[in-house]
């Protein structure tokens, strides 16, 4: 079975999220929020970080269409767009761990 060649507009949503991914804070930041929406400053400590570094990752994240921040009073929270996200991400850790089988050892690994 030959599967149809992608659109350009599928090949440009898997490098947006390719580039989303190609940074160690912004990937952190994809984990982190699979399980509950976060406030900047929680990410920014949680991941060390400043809140001004994270404040242009979440930037990135919200253009790629990955994160919307959420108004919560006077601040505002981040969370995954969409409810497919925090699975395809689940299921991205899996892999990683098929080929690299090291990456998560030890009782703390949240993969």
């Amino acid at each position: 079975m030959i599967t149809a060649p992608a659109s350009l507009t599928h090949t440009a949503a898997v490098a947006r999220l390719g580039h989303a991914l190609s940074d160690p804070t912004r990937a952190g930041i994809l984990l982190a929020l699979r399980e509950n929406a976060a406030y900047p400053a929680d990410l920014a400590e949680s991941l060390g970080v400043s809140r001004q570094v994270m404040s242009n990752h979440l930037a990135c994240l919200r253009g790629c269409g990955l994160v919307e921040s959420v108004p919560d009073g006077r601040r505002s929270r981040y969370q995954l767009t969409d409810e497919h996200l925090a699975p395809a991400l689940n299921e991205l850790m899996r892999v990683v761990l098929i080929v690299e089988p090291d990456c998560c050892s030890g009782e703390g690994c949240t993969c």
